[in-house]
C-alpha cells in the first residue's frame, strides 16, 4: 500500500485534471437536471430477461470473447474439470470507469467535484472571491485549463473532505439523482455497460465474489455500487483518503472525512489493495486502460485458470472511441496505449472490441 502524506487527496483526479478543457469546450454547461436515480433492476429490460434464461450473456455477441467468458466459469465451476476453482477462491475483479461505466469525456468524480464548487461557497460565501474558487465559478474554461496543481488540489480538498462520510453520502446520492451526463442526457447510474452487468450477474450466480477495484474515490463508488451493479459496500476498493473519529457537541460519534489520501487504487496500486483488502489472488480481472495493467499482470500470474480481459472503446456512434491502441484517437481519459494492446497479445489476454463484440451498450439502446 502506498500511503502519502500532502499529496493532491485523489491522485487519479489530480492528474486528470489536465484534460478538464477537453470535457469543458464539449459541455456548454454543468448545470444538471432532476432525474430520478436508475437502480439495478431498471437496466433489465424484459427482453434481456427473458433471454437471460437461456443465454447468460445475451448483450454479447458470439465470437472468442464471449466464448471465452463461458468456458472460463464452466471450467472454475466443474469439480471434474482440472481447472475447477474451489468456493472461497472464486474471485473476480473490475475496473469501473471505462470498464462498468462510460468514463468520457470526463471521469464522473471530477464532473461531481466542480458541480461541488458551487455548493461549497453558498456555505462558505468568502470563497468566491478566492482563487481557484474564483475561476471556477466563472465558467472561464481557458482560465480552468490554466489552473496549476497547487490551485486544482485546494478544489479537490474542498469538495470531498470537511463534512462527515454520511454528509458525503447523502451529497453523493443527490447529484447522482440530478446530474445527467452532458451527450446521453441521463443519470450517470444509466450509463453502464450492460454486457458488463451481466457478466457481474453470470460470476455471481457461479459462486463468484466480485469486487469493484477503481481508481475513484472508495466513498464515492460506495454511494451507489449496491443499487447500481449488486456488489456492495464492504466489496469497494478505491483510492482513499483519510478519516478522523470526532463527537459532536451532543456526543455522537462521526467520522469526518480528511484532505489527506491514504491509498492510491490505480496502477500499482491495484494489486497492493487487492492483497490489503481481500488477501486473495483473482481469478478473474476485468479492465479498460494503462491503470489497471498490474491488476491483470497480478492476476494472470496465479496458479490454475485466470481470466483477463481488456475493454477497448472504439464505437463511436453508440459510446466514443478512443485508444490510442489501434489506431484509434488518443485520449488521456481512460488512456489505452498500444503498449498495452501489444502486452495484452503477448500474455494471452482478451480484449473486448466494443463495436463488435457487444449487440448493445447500454439498456436504454433500442
Amino acid at each position: 500500500m502506498r500511503v502519502q502524506t500532502r499529496e493532491p487527496m485523489l491522485t487519479r483526479c489530480g492528474r486528470i485534471w489536465a484534460v478538464w478543457a477537453a470535457f469543458a469546450l464539449a459541455t456548454p454547461t454543468l448545470a444538471p437536471l432532476a432525474l430520478a436515480t436508475v437502480t439495478l433492476t431498471n437496466h433489465v429490460t424484459p427482453a434481456l430477461a427473458q433471454a437471460d434464461k437461456t443465454d447468460p450473456l445475451p448483450s454479447w455477441n458470439e465470437g472468442p470473447r464471449k466464448s471465452a467468458i463461458v468456458a472460463f466459469v464452466q471450467e472454475t465451476t466443474d469439480k471434474g474439470s482440472p481447472k475447477f476453482v474451489p468456493l472461497e477462491q472464486r474471485i473476480a475483479t473490475f475496473d469501473m470507469d471505462g470498464t462498468l461505466w462510460i468514463e468520457h469525456p470526463m471521469y464522473t468524480q471530477v464532473v461531481y467535484c466542480l458541480d461541488r464548487v458551487k455548493a461549497i461557497v453558498k456555505h462558505r460565501p468568502h470563497l468566491k472571491d478566492i482563487e481557484p474558487f474564483k475561476t471556477v465559478l466563472s465558467s472561464n474554461h481557458e482560465a480552468i485549463f490554466k489552473l496549476g496543481w497547487h490551485e486544482l488540489d485546494k478544489i479537490v480538498e474542498a469538495t470531498l473532505s470537511g463534512m462527515s462520510v454520511k454528509e458525503f453520502d447523502v451529497e453523493v446520492s443527490h447529484w447522482l439523482e440530478t446530474a445527467r451526463h452532458p451527450r446521453f442526457k441521463r443519470p450517470y447510474t444509466d450509463l453502464i455497460y450492460q454486457p458488463m452487468l451481466e457478466v457481474l450477474r453470470y460470476f455471481r450466480a457461479n459462486g463468484f465474489k466480485t469486487y469493484i477495484v477503481t481508481g475513484s474515490g472508495q466513498d464515492f463508488v460506495r454511494v451507489f455500487a449496491e443499487k447500481t451493479y449488486g456488489i456492495p459496500p464492504e466489496q469497494v476498493i478505491g483510492s482513499a483518503g483519510e478519516t478522523k473519529y470526532v463527537y459532536r457537541k451532543n456526543g455522537e460519534p462521526v467520522l469526518i472525512k480528511e484532505p489527506k489520501l491514504v491509498l492510491n487504487d490505480n496502477n500499482a496500486g491495484k494489486p497492493e489493495s487487492i492483497h490489503l483488502v481481500i488477501g486473495r489472488r483473482p481469478h478473474a480481472a476485468f479492465g479498460n486502460s494503462s491503470g489497471d495493467r498490474q491488476m491483470l499482470e497480478y492476476t494472470g500470474a496465479g496458479d490454475g485458470a485466470r481470466l483477463m480481459m481488456l475493454v477497448l472503446h472504439d464505437d463511436a456512434e453508440r459510446e466514443y472511441a478512443y485508444g490510442p491502441a489501434d489506431g484509434l484517437p488518443e485520449s488521456k481519459v481512460g488512456t489505452f496505449p498500444q503498449s498495452l494492446y501489444d502486452e495484452a497479445k503477448q500474455r494471452g489476454w482478451s480484449v473486448i472490441h466494443m463495436k463488435t463484440d457487444w449487440k448493445r451498450v447500454f439498456s436504454f439502446e433500442k
